[in-house]
């Protein structure tokens, strides 16, 4: 221990340039508090904020959809070539891993999502999306800033670092499961724990919000074709009606939730879908419905799975239909819950306010929500939390997903320095058991 507070002295000495000698037992908790307000200052140096802003617009102006973000990545390795930060790449098609740091163990790992949604952007600004049909409507274009911002504030200190931040830029957030590939390509080999943001357009800027526990639910989709005999409206009798029998199924699926869920476990289906003919007068030989369905456990997702499919089959079956029921596993992989570990969550709630004041730091309630970011917290220990960005000037903006969607770009000093406070303290103050033992047996060679 004599060892590890003394270097946590020199970190300290070295950020704030002190020249009185103080001796490693009279090093305290206090002096690590100061880390977070020093970065944060740092991260709001006008040079680093102008950058930021320009890497941010860049971004934005091209929005590239899950694992087509080809020259997201390429903009992201260029800026760490910059800074004299190594990466892997390729990893899941389009992401990048960077190592700040000794290349040694613990190894801490802050994350950020790439991907665009396909949307219209209908914000008239000189830097709106150049991509029909492609914008960047959830903050990841800011997600990725941030990521950078913090990769530059800990390269600039990374002789101080009690070991290595892995940076970890990720494809394909929005339904395509890229965390998953992420994990099965070795992202997260040897790290011990993992942080993770969101930006929050109805929280104020300068505020974070989390909470221990269950955050974001887990959730899957579904799709359905009930399929019938077609024939000519006046006609019933000499039809099969899959409309008819697709309506059934609507109304039974919301039983599950109502009739059959705890009410003190919230659990959502929803039908978003409804495909059938295209003639006033006809009847069609099909129906395609669709939907997502969400719950707080995986217990109780694959709960709603099993009971999805019954109900649709058993209902079709009902009006003389027959139905096949598709998961999209491939394409949209169900999202476990989004769940942060408590020791986290206390040492989230430590650097925050030291950062932000304790007054700025909210607890927040679960959201029906999903992000597939609950994958990596399936196989390590993890942190999720929500950034505010809210422009009180400006009035309110869009909401995410929506094509009026936007970034306040005085949130990037606020994530950039959240992410490298999170991931040095971490790293001071944590000495994990996973850790121990890797020294010798699993040396990362790449660095």
């Amino acid at each position: 221990m004599d060892s590890y507070k003394w270097f946590s002295l020199i970190f300290i000495l070295h950020l704030f340039g002190t020249t009185s000698v103080v001796s490693s037992s009279s090093f305290s908790s206090k002096g690590l508090s100061e880390i977070p307000s020093y970065f944060l200052k740092f991260a709001k140096k006008a040079e680093l904020v102008d950058w930021m802003v320009t890497v941010r617009r860049k971004i934005h102006e091209n929005p590239e959809l899950g694992y087509e973000e080809f020259e997201t990545s390429k903009l992201i390795r260029a800026e760490l070539e910059k800074m004299g930060i190594n990466y892997k790449y390729p990893v899941a098609k389009t992401g990048v891993i960077g190592f700040v740091g000794t290349g040694k163990p613990p190894f801490v790992a802050i994350r950020a999502d790439m991907d665009a949604l396909p949307l219209q952007e209908m914000v008239e600004w000189e830097h709106k999306s150049k991509i029909d049909g492609k914008m960047h409507a959830c903050g990841h274009d800011a997600h990725v800033t941030m990521l950078l911002g913090a990769a530059k504030i800990l390269q600039e200190h990374s002789q101080n670092l009690k070991g290595t931040v892995v940076l970890v830029f990720q494809p394909a957030e929005e339904g395509g499961g890229g965390a998953k590939k992420m994990i099965d390509e070795g992202a997260l080999h040897n790290v011990d724990a993992i942080f993770g943001l969101h930006v929050a357009p109805d929280l104020p800027i300068g505020d974070v919000a989390s909470r221990a526990g269950p955050l974001l639910a887990g959730s899957g989709f579904f799709e359905a074709v009930i399929s019938g005999k077609g024939g000519h409206a006046a006609l019933p009798q000499h039809s099969v009606d899959p409309v008819l029998a697709a309506s059934n199924v609507i109304v039974s699926l919301q039983h599950l939730v109502s009739r059959e869920a705890d009410p003190l476990d919230s659990q959502v289906v929803t039908v978003a879908k409804f495909q059938g003919g295209g003639a006033f007068n006809v009847i069609p030989d099909s129906v395609t419905i669709g939907g997502t369905f969400r719950a707080f456990s995986k217990d109780s997702l694959m709960q709603l799975r099993q009971r999805i499919e019954e109900v649709i089959t058993g209902q079709a079956s009902v009006q003389r239909c027959t139905a096949t029921v598709n998961f999209l596993t491939e394409e949209k992989p169900l999202f476990p819950p989004t769940t942060n570990d408590k020791d986290l969550h206390k040492h989230f709630q430590n650097v925050a306010i030291d950062m932000l004041s304790i007054h700025n730091v909210k607890d927040m309630k679960p959201l029906m929500g999903s992000e597939d970011f609950s994958f990596y917290q399936e196989e390590i220990l993890g942190y999720f939390f929500f950034l505010g960005m809210k422009n009180e000037t400006h009035g309110t903006t869009g909401s995410i997903h929506s094509p009026y969607f936007e970034i306040n770009e005085d949130a990037l000093p606020y994530g950039a320095a959240l992410h490298a406070s999170l991931a040095a303290r971490y790293l001071l103050e944590f000495e994990p058991e996973s850790s121990v033992g890797r020294i010798n047996h699993n040396h990362r060679d790449e660095l």
